[in-house]
């Protein structure tokens, strides 16, 4: 009980210090009124898709509960906490977005000062994000956990945070990609207009795109990443060898998810006191930190939670080195990621390079990067997966998850600063506020680049860990010990599973296209029919283009949700519990190789992009630069649609069987 309340503690902390930083970037200077028309354009489109989508996922949410509640297994508990879980999802995602598009205009008129001023208000409202998504997700299930005693009710309440992180993810994606493409290709191609050219009628969309995909769909992404990881190891603590320790190995990954908040915390202010220190390096100077932490203080609780005794041949130090193959594969990924996509290493550059030569060798060089890039991060997951098992079993595989997610609150707050710097760049560009302002601006941009890779990577690499745990607690549940892969129902189940993540990244893909389609349309329209728009004497429709994004992705974003919810079921009901299985094993796989891919490539052809308008190969405007636009434009979806959406995809399939195992 005094665990779970230590928990709560820790959680209400993290909440009351985000509403600190949160009150303290209201505080700082919007700057001139063309910065604050910008801004409030930009704040109105974000929260108007975001309350349209978030009426839309109401009505699926009650739906779902109300089915819920008649199944006899199911009942009042779980349609319960799948609402709660929807609903502090959302909550998350709100609170990101409100304070994302305050802070944009305000880090842009702090660009003025100087880069540490623009990095501070940026970063502290990527903290925002994070402290609010760890401190939701730690409250809501230490508080349901207090209430009922019992971890398997709580999967109900990852179920609720999957469901409208996949809707989030996937509609946000949409959006975002559909306004960028289409303003990369009118503006940047046919038109020679630099980024975020006011004279762009899709530039509003493209800054709010970055909002609702980058920051409240990578939000409710992790959110639900973070709360599943903590209730699949409540569950195994509280089953098999660790039933020797009783409530503590239940309770353990609560007390280890609050430590990883202070641990965050502490990292905040080895960010915002970093002085005469590039930003990457004061970001990272705050991630290896809080990690450090975190370790150090692991060690002293685990022993304190769990004791020093033996039980079941499983200690308190093997389940601590758990813990540090989830933190050191997290880092490894997070590493190998920034190197394939920063366009200061080699592999980024010779993507660039490649683009010399047309569009085509760009685009070849991009996939060839995204595949070998897979290589790293799966021995990584599968040496954390051996060596957590070797140490605790499957709990020790599902503490490694936790392990991973542990200092979340400072990992997805250097993911979000990436877009409210993005934003940043976008108003000084749009404001006319003068050259150095904008290259201040540009510069936090391209860390936020490399940090929204690091970002992903985690994404990717906690996904993995969480479904591959999850997946297991479906074994435990359904009751079964092993699955029998020459059985011919198992190997239609694998089939199925396999093929999920391509059909889901085809549907986003395809989604973007057509959405990016009418985008483009419209501004060729615009260009074409208003006239003075080139020489500035006339004003773009913004408003135009902001309709056409949000029409698109709340349309697009039903197909690839509904298959991810009713595949599972139906393979379950027809097929079986083991066939089910079967289609967990692969979904997990090959979801997880073609996130990496796709993430990689995507941001390898992003920051080619970037290195080229750098003044490298020939400059903005050259052939090389149009070449690596249309990779780009390409890599858009890549990365920000379809291959983030994967993540929720494989943990969605494996929380869906789980509530299902009982029925089979």
């Amino acid at each position: 009980m005094n665990l779970t309340i230590l928990s709560i503690a820790g959680a209400l902390i993290a909440l009351a210090y985000a509403g600190y930083l949160a009150f303290g970037i209201k505080k700082q200077e919007e700057g001139d009124e063309k910065m604050k028309e910008i801004a409030l354009a930009i704040r109105k489109g974000a929260m108007a898709f975001l309350k349209k989508e978030y009426k839309i996922l109401s009505i699926f949410v009650l739906v779902i509960a109300a089915a819920m509640f008649f199944v006899p297994s199911l009942e009042w508990k779980a349609s319960l906490l799948f609402i709660c879980g929807a609903l502090f999802s959302v909550v998350a995602g709100f609170i990101g977005m409100q304070i994302a598009t305050i802070a944009n205009v305000r880090t842009a008129n702090a660009c003025k000062t100087g880069q540490k001023q623009g990095l501070n208000i940026a970063f502290s409202s990527g903290s925002v994000m994070g402290l609010t998504v760890v401190g939701l997700g730690v409250l809501g299930v230490a508080v349901f956990h207090w209430i009922f005693k019992d971890p398997q009710v709580i999967y109900a309440f990852g179920f609720g945070a999957s469901f409208v992180a996949l809707f989030a993810r996937v509609g946000g994606g949409i959006y975002t990609k559909a306004a960028d493409v289409g303003a990369d290709l009118v503006g940047k191609v046919e038109s020679g207009i630099p980024e975020d050219d006011p004279r762009n009628p899709a530039t509003i969309a493209d800054n709010v795109g970055d909002n609702v995909g980058d920051v409240a769909g990578m939000g409710a992404d992790l959110f639900e990443s973070y709360v599943e990881s903590i209730i699949a190891a409540m569950v195994l603590g509280s089953i098999g060898v660790m039933r020797g320790f009783g409530d503590k190995a239940i309770i353990l990954p609560l007390v280890l998810a609050a430590v990883g908040i202070i641990s965050s915390l502490i990292g905040n202010f080895f960010v915002t006191t970093a002085k005469k220190t590039s930003p990457d390096k004061a970001l990272n100077r705050g991630i290896f930190g809080a990690s450090a932490i975190m370790l150090i203080a692991s060690y002293f609780v685990i022993r304190a939670v769990l004791g020093t005794g033996t039980h079941g041949d499983i200690t308190a130090n093997q389940v601590f080195f758990s813990v540090i193959t989830g933190l050191v594969a997290g880092i490894v990924i997070g590493l190998i990621t920034e190197y394939y996509t920063s366009g200061k290493n080699k592999p980024t550059q010779r993507v660039a390079k490649a683009a010399e030569m047309g569009a085509g060798t760009n685009l070849i060089a991009g996939l060839g990067l995204g595949m070998m890039s897979t290589v790293i991060p799966v021995i990584a997951i599968s040496i954390a997966i051996l060596a957590a098992y070797n140490f605790a079993g499957l709990y020790g595989i599902a503490i490694s998850a936790v392990g991973m997610l542990s200092t979340l609150g400072i990992t997805l707050a250097t993911d979000t600063y990436g877009p409210i710097a993005d934003n940043a760049a976008g108003i000084a560009e749009m404001a006319g506020m003068g050259e150095e302002v904008r290259k201040t601006a540009e510069g936090l941009d391209a860390v936020g680049n490399t940090t929204a890779a690091i970002g992903k990577g985690f994404a990717i690499g906690s996904a993995a860990l969480t479904a591959l745990v999850l997946f297991i607690s479906f074994g435990e549940i359904a009751g079964i010990s092993g699955i029998d892969v020459t059985k011919p129902a198992v190997i239609v189940g694998m089939f199925i599973g396999a093929a999920l993540p391509f059909l889901f990244s085809a549907l986003t893909m395809e989604a973007v296209g057509r959405a990016a389609q009418k985008m483009v349309e419209e501004v060729r329209r615009q260009f074409r029919e208003i006239p003075g728009i080139m020489e500035y004497k006339a004003k773009p429709d913004y408003e135009r283009c902001v309709s056409i994004s949000t029409g698109g992705a709340l349309k697009e974003m039903m197909a690839p949700g509904i298959i991810a919810v009713v595949a599972p079921v139906l393979v379950g009901f027809f097929l079986g519990a083991e066939s089910l299985g079967g289609l967990l094993a692969g979904s997990t796989v090959t979801g997880f190789m073609l996130a990496v891919m796709m993430a990689n490539a995507g941001g390898a052809w992003d920051n080619a992009k970037k290195y080229i308008e750098e003044g490298n190969l020939g400059g903005k405007g050259s052939a090389a630069h149009k070449a690596a636009v249309t990779g780009d434009t390409v890599g858009d979806p890549f990365k920000d649609t379809s291959g983030p959406s994967l993540n929720i995809l494989i943990k969605l399939l494996a929380i869906i069987a789980l509530i299902i195992a009982p029925l089979l």
